[in-house]
């Protein structure tokens, strides 16, 4: 058996316990840090014998990584390649994959593998050991592995440059780049921490970001979420509170009323990380990114990327999920509507109801409340009916939305998707009243510890207050951006504007925290329809709800006065000043109006203009973009189409979000291309639709869900917070007891 032991353990370094002395010299004395570093490691067990596990590709650069991770650590190097196999085979591995063949290679490779145990060492694997499971289970028990990701091309042209034609696996007809390909699937299911390198980042560079990742790995208990409204004194005095990824997903709204985000902001991607993506696909994109922004004590990386895989590739109608078009000029629609309930919702509602079935406790039961002003509850409660039957047995969702405040489509969906475990409640207000009594019932510590007492049942919620409901879409403004330059229409680098149909400030605020991620987003450019308070506060910095009534559009899923998400943006510009947050918040309650100093306004309109749309606008672009292109914007989209043309300067392209598939608002649409008379009926109404031949087709998941469950009923109560919380208990009671 080929055996290691290291002596001497590994710690990783965090900045906090280094003294101070350290952090002088660091900044002054690279050359002694270093010698710093090494007596650190070497002195302070964290990684304890765990080894350092470099996984890619050939090409990816894991010998040479590796050599300096050991020699930055004083560690020893193994090359699975030269120090393994052949001292193991006598032979070299090329002249063993010739004289065995790819398959008996892989299982003798494994077979090696299986027999060889080391500790505290930085270890190179080959681009094949991660195709043996057996093998890498092994390794990986006294290790963390390290995926070091490099895009194909790159991989490609380094190996052409060494002369490299064949690697295992390879046969006639199959290409290298198939073979890189198929191999991504392994290396996705081994590894603990990904590090992005480009094509010219140089081997210091890298091994430089493995040890930042491999510390962040080991100090899960830095990646903390705080309140909107904490203030920093608060912070210091109470971390015995701490709260991370895991604690935000299920609880959903601070204690103090707040929202919560990552206390040290968001991470930021170098230019040289976003590039490496420009070639991903979007799932793969998806998994980059959300890896950064979920630490791995919170979801393991493999474990992510199966939710990711089981939300995106089986649910979607379209390849690419989020797919970018020329719609004319320099403006290109971010179509959002591929999933199973036709909007941009379902991006964050097939993901979030399986982050939250992994992060919750099981000994105890869930209702998750929602409020919707019309797309939100039929993607919860689609996305909740997919779970696991063991998990719907201890997760239950309660969907409020407004009676009359939605599209009879929209409704009808919501009642559609109802199950046994997921209710729609319509309620006799706005959307507004439906948001502001969760966050009461959230903020009632006497009910929900009532419910958790009698019921053995805790709340969370699904909203965009919820801080998972935001990652996946930062996801799609990101690759949106990726795929402009893919499809070269802009190089890296090059400024884009998006304009966002904005009503609780979800969507946009994605946007905003991808380019505070490092996408080059120019303007957010934020369209408002006739409830247009957003657009006069980003005008004016005056946030004001007097004298204001909530006026019903064709456009509902904007019909919002209260913007939510409004205060994570404003916590961010503010330089997270939780106390001045809290001064704006209680002077809106209690006084329905706030207003910006000028420092702030003027920093909040560096990243956001605004405009809005009349319904006569509305319906009129729906009939000139289909007059003259043969699409069909939904009417959010043509919200956002109206207010571009008007905003945007021409000097960039625009991509404007498409946040919903046109035949969930029939009506509107049979208006403004003035197809027919208009049938109430939903069903009738689509059908209208799709008969039409020159329109493109209906949504086919919105029709087999309204055919289906045309006859089903729902419940109505009136707006009072006793009534909902009768409605809660109820379904508590006739699900869980």
């Amino acid at each position: 058996m080929f055996h290691i032991v290291q002596h001497q353990p590994i710690r990783l370094l965090t900045r906090t316990s280094l003294p101070s002395t350290c952090l002088k010299l660091m900044l002054s004395r690279p050359v002694v840090f270093v010698q710093i570093w090494k007596s650190w490691f070497s002195s302070h067990p964290l990684v304890g014998n765990k080894n350092i596990i470099l996984m890619g590709p050939p090409g990816a650069g894991k010998t040479t990584v590796g050599r300096i991770v050991g020699q930055k650590l004083d560690r020893p190097v193994i090359d699975i390649d030269d120090d393994v196999l052949e001292t193991t085979w006598n032979m070299s591995v090329s002249e063993k994959l010739q004289d065995v063949g790819s398959e008996q290679f892989l299982e003798e490779e494994g077979k090696t593998l299986l027999k060889f145990s080391a500790s505290g060492s930085v270890i190179s694997l080959t681009g094949s050991n991660p195709m043996h499971a057996a093998g890498m289970q092994h390794v990986k028990k006294n290790g963390i592995v390290v995926y070091l990701d490099v895009p194909t091309a790159v991989i490609l042209s380094r190996l052409q440059s060494m002369k490299v034609d064949r690697i295992v696996g390879q046969s006639p007809g199959v290409s290298l780049k198939d073979i890189l390909q198929f191999r991504k699937q392994f290396y996705k299911r081994w590894h603990d921490i990904r590090v992005l390198c480009g094509g010219d980042t140089a081997a210091e560079v890298v091994a430089e970001k493995v040890l930042d990742a491999v510390k962040r790995y080991q100090n899960s208990e830095l990646e903390t979420f705080i309140s909107t409204r904490s203030s920093s004194s608060e912070r210091s005095m109470d971390k015995d509170s701490d709260k991370y990824f895991s604690d935000v997903v299920t609880e959903g709204l601070a204690p103090d009323g707040g929202l919560f985000v990552p206390e040290r902001g968001l991470p930021k991607f170098t230019v040289g990380e976003w590039q490496s993506l420009i070639e991903a696909t979007y799932i793969e994109r998806a998994q980059v990114i959300l890896e950064r922004c979920i630490h791995p004590a919170d979801i393991p990386a493999s474990k992510l990327a199966e939710i990711i895989g089981t939300a995106y590739e089986e649910n979607f109608t379209c390849s690419k999920i989020a797919p970018v078009r020329h719609l004319a000029g320099n403006q290109f629609l971010l179509e959002l509507f591929h999933g199973p309930t036709a909007s941009f919702k379902d991006f964050a509602l097939q993901l979030v109801p399986r982050i939250f079935a992994y992060c919750i406790p099981r000994s105890c039961n869930y209702l998750v409340l929602v409020a919707t002003s019309g797309d939100t509850g039929s993607a919860v409660l689609d996305g909740f009916s997919r779970l696991h039957d063991t998990d719907k047995q201890r997760i239950a969702v309660m969907n409020f939305f407004p009676e009359d405040g939605v599209s009879p489509i929209q409704k009808s969906q919501m009642i559609g998707c109802q199950t046994e475990n997921a209710w729609s409640v319509g309620v006799k207000s706005d959307f507004d009243f439906c948001q502001t009594a969760i966050k009461q019932i959230f903020a009632n510590s006497g009910y929900t510890g009532f419910l958790t007492v009698e019921y053995g049942t805790a709340l969370a919620a699904a909203n965009s207050i919820n801080w998972a409901r935001l990652l996946p879409q930062v996801v799609y403004h990101a690759s949106a951006y990726l795929d402009l330059v893919h499809q070269g229409i802009i190089p890296f680098g090059s400024p884009v504007d998006v304009c966002i149909p904005t009503g609780n400030f979800g969507n946009i605020l994605a946007a905003l925290y991808a380019k505070m991620m490092g996408v080059p987003l120019r303007k957010c450019i934020c369209a408002s329809n006739e409830n247009n308070v957003l657009t006069d506060f980003i005008r004016t910095g005056v946030y004001d709800l007097r004298e204001r009534k909530l006026i019903p559009t064709s456009s509902p899923a904007v019909d919002i006065l209260k913007s939510s998400n409004l205060e994570r943006y404003l916590y961010a510009i503010a330089k997270e000043d939780g106390q001045l947050v809290t001064q704006l918040y209680n002077q809106l309650e209690n006084q329905g109006h706030f207003q910006l100093g000028k420092d702030l306004l003027g920093k909040l309109q560096q990243d956001l203009v605004a405009g809005w749309c009349s319904e006569e606008d509305c319906l009129a672009a729906i009939h000139s973009v289909y007059s003259t292109t043969g699409y069909i914007l939904d009417t959010h989209t043509a919200v956002a189409k109206v207010v571009a043309d008007r905003l945007q300067d021409r000097s960039c392209p625009v991509i404007i979000s498409s946040t919903a598939h046109y035949s969930k608002f029939a009506p509107a649409i049979l208006r403004a291309l003035r197809i027919a008379e208009i049938n109430q009926n939903p069903v009738s109404q689509l059908h209208l639709l799709s008969s039409y031949s020159p329109l493109p087709p209906v949504h086919w998941r919105l029709l087999e869900t309204l055919k289906k469950r045309a006859n089903e009923d729902h419940q109505v109560c009136a707006a009072d917070m006793s009534m909902l919380m009768s409605h809660i208990e109820t379904l508590i009671q006739s699900h869980f007891m």
